[in-house]
């Protein structure tokens, strides 16, 4: 499971990673407490509003990155980013009207819609093994799941000697950190090679690819049965256990540890279980253990049987998001991985934008059991569908056919460009007019300007 930290390179980019995950969850617990200093009664708006523009900011800004990924240092570039967080969280402390809130938080979000997928794209350029990319695919997502469950600890313990406002200081100083860490690591600063793709908007290219890719469709149908699932935790456990089961701030902080206990565990045990079952396996029993995890909900479980529920939800939440980076990974060229990562983090998220008002709007309206039967079927029903989506055999290398065809675009000899030359051609790689005859074979197949339609 640790053998990826053995990679220097990865070891520094996964702690500057679990260090800014660990700022970000104190700077959470903060903003929950500078809303309430702000807005008493209306901080619950507040921050539903602020969760709101995050999802926003995540959907509208990641494919733009993914655009420019491929043309900048991702090395400069993660460092940046790092940067500019810092600065963004440290004017949070100073805020004094509500609208402030809202820009800034926007914009904090807007970085990390740039961070998180070029991040996630550039460890498989570090980890080319498949087995120990998927090793770091789990420790990644534990990553995620420890600061669900520290962060809140942390932050209580720090509150009992300083004031909310500090930990805006040290979500800054995490940051810097952070930034330290991607600097001191043999990441390459070399610029990706920046082809020119006239037929293809490098913003929208991800999506393209992603689009038009059978088992990415079934993803996207598997990030709305996580968004559902999630989203039911997030938004009606606070009043649920505080008020249906007149619980205290405690309880409901143990009742959430069990989602995050859920989904460690089940990113623990994915090494070993992906040696025994397929990806397409593995994560639609993911999507059922969260369609199951709802429907246990319908009966309104006490406390003690509320506590496993949300364990199995943290369990099936897990099983569909630790694999997905090895379905993004297979499923572009190294040119597109970074967009593909950019439109798979857009269109999860876009799942969240619509779970997280419609959780709160069924569960303002409804009982407890009733939001989750609702969310059980919607759940059962996208699992269903990424079921027949996800098509078989999943083959990575397919027979496909190129018809006869004329362009021009920036390219190598390879498989695909075997002409013969004038000799007066720039040097590799080069653009100028070339015809493609007619032509079948097989190879590893993923969409790109050569192959537009998935075969049938």
């Amino acid at each position: 499971m640790l053998s990826p930290l053995a990679n220097t390179t990865f070891r520094k980019l996964y702690i500057a990673q679990v260090v800014s995950l660990i700022g970000t969850g104190l700077s959470s617990v903060a903003l929950a407490l500078l809303a309430w200093d702000l807005a008493a009664a209306d901080a619950a708006a507040v921050l539903g509003t602020v969760l709101a523009l995050k999802m926003v900011a995540y959907v509208g800004i990641a494919p733009i990155f993914g655009g420019w990924l491929e043309k900048i240092s991702r090395k400069r570039l993660l460092i940046s980013l790092d940067l500019l967080r810092a600065g963004l969280v440290l004017c949070l402390p100073f805020i004094r009207e509500i609208w402030q809130i809202y820009v800034v938080i926007f914009l904090l979000n807007a970085c990390s819609a740039g961070f998180t997928p070029a991040f996630q794209a550039t460890i498989p350029n570090i980890l080319r093994d498949s087995e120990e990319y998927t090793k770091a695919l789990s420790l990644s997502r534990l990553a995620y799941d420890l600061e669900n469950l520290l962060s809140p600890v942390l932050a209580a313990a720090a509150l009992m000697l300083v004031s909310f406002s500090e930990l805006f200081f040290a979500n800054a100083v995490a940051f810097l950190l952070s930034a330290a860490f991607v600097a001191r690591s043999r990441l390459s600063s070399e610029i990706g090679s920046a082809d020119d793709r006239r037929s293809f908007n490098r913003t929208l290219q991800g999506l393209l690819v992603y689009l038009r890719t059978p088992r990415l469709r079934a993803l996207f149908a598997l990030s709305g049965a996580v968004a559902l699932g999630g989203a039911m935790v997030i938004v009606n456990t606070v009043v649920y256990v505080q008020g249906d089961l007149q619980g205290s701030p405690s309880l409901t902080a143990t009742v959430l540890a069990a989602f995050g206990a859920g989904s460690m565990a089940a990113a623990l045990l994915l090494p070993m279980m992906l040696e025994r079952m397929a990806d397409r396996q593995f994560m639609l029993a993911g999507g059922v253990l969260l369609g199951l995890g709802l429907l246990c909900g319908v009966g309104e479980p006490g406390l003690i049987a509320l506590l496993p529920t949300w364990f199995l939800l943290g369990v099936g939440s897990s099983m569909v998001q630790t694999p997905a980076g090895r379905l993004l990974t297979r499923s572009a060229s190294e040119a597109d991985r970074s967009m593909v990562f950019a439109a798979q983090f857009a269109l999860s998220h876009a799942c969240w934008l619509v779970a997280y008002p419609l959780a709160g709007w069924l569960g303002s309206t409804m009982s407890f059991g009733l939001t989750c039967g609702v969310l059980a079927l919607l759940a059962f029903l996208t699992t269903v569908a990424a079921w027949k989506l996800w098509l078989l055999p999943d083959n990575l290398a397919l027979m496909h056919e190129h018809l006869e065809m004329e362009h021009c675009h920036l390219h190598v000899r390879d498989d695909h460009h075997q002409h013969d030359h004038l000799g007066d051609e720039d040097p590799e790689p080069h653009s100028h007019p070339h015809k493609h005859p007619r032509l079948v074979h097989t190879h590893p197949f993923v969409i790109d300007l050569h192959h537009r339609d998935w075969p049938r």
